[in-house]
């Protein structure tokens, strides 16, 4: 699949030289949400099949750093769809349960049954990202599970998982923005957290943990998008055209019935 967001195995990720601006891709506003509504459409019958045909699985990752758009991503991209084919888990903070097993446990309980699409906010990442910027475990922890993370999506992969990860690529100027608007607004102000600024003085730290993750675990069977998220409405419209085009290759297909439907004769 062709598109200008992909990162290619093998390559050194350095996000300044990435544009978080959608209107460098695409200027037409109104052109992309046009074509963004007819993919969902697309999205939901492909869907269908998916889950009808029952032998597959996609799994969608999501990314970014805090306010980049993960829950606006899966609330729009994903409306419509039947949610008996779909799965989103959020990882926050693991539980002292979680804690006591290795880091891919909560993670493999969640992957996609066959016919269902997963999506992750957050994800098995977290444990290369927040536990390496903020210093919650040693560098003799974290860094051997860059390997761990590409063996793991690897089995995923080879037992019928298609797998597709979104960075969404939000500028400091519009992550502040977006804090703001969440002060002011009492609607969403719920979503606010003191810590998201406290992280937010952490930026460099991130963005060099993001680049070793995206550089580091990226492979043509789990590869990495990075998505510019300034524009809610081109984040929305490049991940859905992303996630049909790859159900498009996948191509599930509805199952043969046993049966002769001219067997049957309801009169």
């Amino acid at each position: 699949m062709n598109s200008p967001h992909r990162i290619p195995p093998k390559t050194r990720v350095d996000l300044a030289s990435l544009s978080c601006n959608g209107k460098d891709y695409l200027a037409d506003r109104e052109r992309a949400e046009l074509e963004f509504l007819r993919l969902r459409e697309e999205l939901i019958e492909w869907q269908i099949r998916l889950y009808a045909e029952g032998r597959r699985a996609l799994l969608v990752v999501l990314q970014g750093m805090d306010a980049a758009g993960k829950d606006g991503t899966i609330r729009h991209v994903f409306k419509g769809v039947n949610p008996q084919g779909v799965t989103v888990t959020s990882f926050k903070e693991p539980s002292k349960c979680e804690l006591a097993h290795d880091f891919l446990w909560r993670i493999h309980q969640n992957v996609p049954a066959r016919g269902m699409i997963g999506v992750f906010n957050r994800s098995h990442y977290e444990d290369v990202l927040i536990v390496r910027a903020e210093k919650l475990a040693p560098k003799e922890v974290w860094s051997p599970r860059y390997e761990q993370i590409n063996a793991f999506e690897k089995i995923l992969a080879d037992n019928g998982t298609t797998i597709l990860k979104f960075f969404l690529h939000v500028s400091r100027k519009e992550q502040r923005e977006r804090f703001r608007k969440r002060l002011e607004d009492p609607r969403a102000f719920w979503k606010f957290c003191p810590h998201d600024v406290e992280r937010s003085h952490l930026w460099d730290d991130y963005r060099a943990a993001f680049e070793d993750a995206l550089s580091r675990c990226n492979s043509d069977a789990a590869p990495w998008y990075v998505i510019p998220a300034d524009q809610k409405w081109y984040r929305n419209y490049s991940i859905c055209k992303t996630i049909v085009e790859t159900l498009q290759e996948m191509n599930p297909a509805f199952p043969k019935s046993p049966y002769d439907p001219r067997d049957f004769h309801l009169d």
